[in-house]
């Protein structure tokens, strides 16, 4: 499969039936599996041989459609998790443990800023966050000698700054740490992270992959291309015994193709079971096999508005990263070429009381929490997702009291602009 264009992979990756065996992917919908003899189930528990044991772990299921998503990256493992934020916490704890550092963004999605700031730090780990913009200077002072990784998102949300991946990543092995990108909004049919230097790549596949609001989950996908052994003494609970697995290491059992996404499932996911269900999966394969259809029409139609908004008396500014002039722009046509994601930020005039003014007026974008769905949505950030932060933390997350966050669907672009026009004309003074 390897082999295939990304949109053959897009509808067939991951799951090739038998003779006589069900086309579309089966629901396995078991919490446990049946073994003829205890040892032939001991050597699961050992990490012996592959197979299934308890659902909270691996589901055939949830592995077929990660195997897809590894597909899609060009990584080598991959694991469902029940949300892009198991994902995320999952992806940085595998490597990340108490009195350790980490340098992230500064204009990352607010749930995961809270999770980083306030929950990981709880937990003793520290992060430091710097702008995407930062000169490499102020990138390599973040860095500690307990540093253990960069994060980062490929477009953030809903500042929608793109991260220069090939920078970060730069110094993020000159610092001897994996670079781990969220590459939910852009996906990986308009950006593959990994043939910029990332090393592990997250998804809250609840958004573009999933596509119709139909189920909450995450992945996390492993580029295998970080020497895990070669950093020994940085990454312990990859290099060294796991005692709660017969002293089996990691890294030299799965080599660096495996180590991470096999220590993810049989450590934290034994441990947190943050699994997401077959079901969830079955219906997030579905919205895999039309991805690269949807991502093209998400792209034009969110352009189209950009355009729209960029001339409006009401509008004080627009950020999409494939607007022309925008900040972003030639790192867009950088990283993602064919196109960046369906979400337009935007100031209204009047600030944060005029914002959620228009949003009511609104006749076919709903005010939801949610983005990246088929249908077209709409939300104000600082009165929701990122409601937990002080004005420092907002600035520094690159989110103002006008901004407006909209999501463009599946809709025609004309009928959105007219709905936005005529909301923009019911708040005019």
């Amino acid at each position: 499969m390897n082999n295939y264009r990304m949109e053959t992979k897009c509808v067939q990756g991951g799951y090739t039936p038998g003779n006589g065996e069900p086309r579309q992917i089966p629901i396995v919908q078991s919490t446990t599996f049946k073994y003829n003899t205890s040892e032939d189930m001991g050597k699961l528990f050992d990490l012996e041989t592959s197979g299934y044991f308890y659902s909270r772990l691996q589901n055939p299921t949830c592995d077929t459609v990660a195997a897809k998503i590894c597909a899609l990256e060009g990584g080598t493992a991959a694991m469902l998790t029940s949300s892009g934020q198991a994902a995320n916490f999952y992806a940085v704890f595998n490597i990340a443990n108490c009195g350790d550092h980490v340098v992230a963004s500064s204009t990352i999605y607010g749930g995961t800023f809270n999770l980083f700031s306030v929950t990981m730090k709880k937990m003793g780990i520290e992060f430091t966050f710097v702008a995407p913009n930062c000169s490499d200077e102020e990138l390599a002072a973040a860095f500690r000698p307990n540093t253990k990784a960069v994060f980062g998102e490929t477009i953030a949300n809903p500042a929608l700054t793109v991260l220069d991946i090939e920078r970060f990543a730069k110094a993020a092995h000159e610092h001897q740490v994996p670079l781990i990108i969220d590459n939910t909004f852009a996906t990986p049919i308009n950006c593959r992270p990994f043939e910029w230097g990332a090393d592990i790549v997250t998804h809250s596949t609840t958004k573009y992959m999933d596509g119709h609001a139909s189920g909450v989950g995450g992945c996390i996908v492993d580029s295998g291309n970080f020497d895990w052994l070669a950093h020994a003494d940085q990454f312990p609970g990859l290099c060294t015994p796991d005692d709660s697995y017969h002293g089996i290491t990691y890294a030299e059992k799965f080599g660096k193709e495996g180590a991470f996404i096999t220590k993810a499932t049989a450590q934290l996911m034994r441990d947190f079971g943050s699994t997401q269900s077959p079901q969830t999966a079955f219906l997030l394969n579905l919205g895999l096999e039309s991805l690269h259809v949807r991502m093209a029409r998400h792209c034009e139609n969110a352009l189209a508005v950009a355009k729209f908004l960029k001339t409006h008396e009401q509008i004080t500014w627009v950020s999409y990263p494939s607007l022309e002039g925008d900040p972003y722009y030639e790192a867009a046509k950088k990283y993602m070429p064919n196109g960046t994601c369906g979400v337009v930020s935007f100031g209204v005039k009047g600030g944060r009381v005029a914002a959620e003014n228009f949003m009511g007026h609104l006749h076919i974008a709903a005010i939801e929490t949610h983005v990246a769905d088929a249908r077209s949505c709409c939300l104000h950030p600082a009165s929701s997702t990122h409601r937990q932060m002080n004005d420092e933390d907002l600035l520094a997350a690159g989110v103002s009291g006008d901004l407006v966050r909209l999501s463009c669907g599946l809709e025609n672009a004309q009928d959105l602009i007219e709905d936005i026009a005529q909301a923009l004309e019911a708040i005019k003074e």
